[in-house]
């Protein structure tokens, strides 16, 4: 699995649509037949501050994720919102999804 965690500050005109201007793009990339997840949220401590995690199948997946038409137009267009070039972290894992946190202790468990 190829897990990714994007940092992106945004411009203050824009924070509040962020999510509305990502959209499409969003969609599109949960629609990949190798996405396992896609989600954003956004900084309780930060407001102009978003962060997107995704992860994909495999390096393949992640492959085409990047030759897509549809992050290629994102990356020639979504620049215009950032306030600074967006940080990222990408991991290749042998794990397949989310695993459970062992170290937390749960009061039924």
């Amino acid at each position: 699995m190829i897990a990714i965690t994007v940092k992106w500050d945004v411009k203050p005109e824009y924070s509040a649509d962020f999510m509305e201007l990502t959209r499409e793009f969003t969609e599109a990339c949960r629609a990949e037949p190798g996405c396992l997840w896609f989600e954003w949220a956004r900084s309780v401590e930060t407001p102009d501050q978003y962060i997107l995690v995704e992860a994909y199948r495999d390096a393949a997946a992640g492959r085409e994720h990047v030759e897509s038409e549809h992050f290629r137009t994102a990356m020639a267009t979504q620049g215009q919102y950032a306030a600074r070039r967006p940080q990222v972290v990408s991991v290749s894992t042998e794990q397949q999804g989310w695993a459970p946190l062992g170290e937390i202790i749960m009061p039924d468990q």
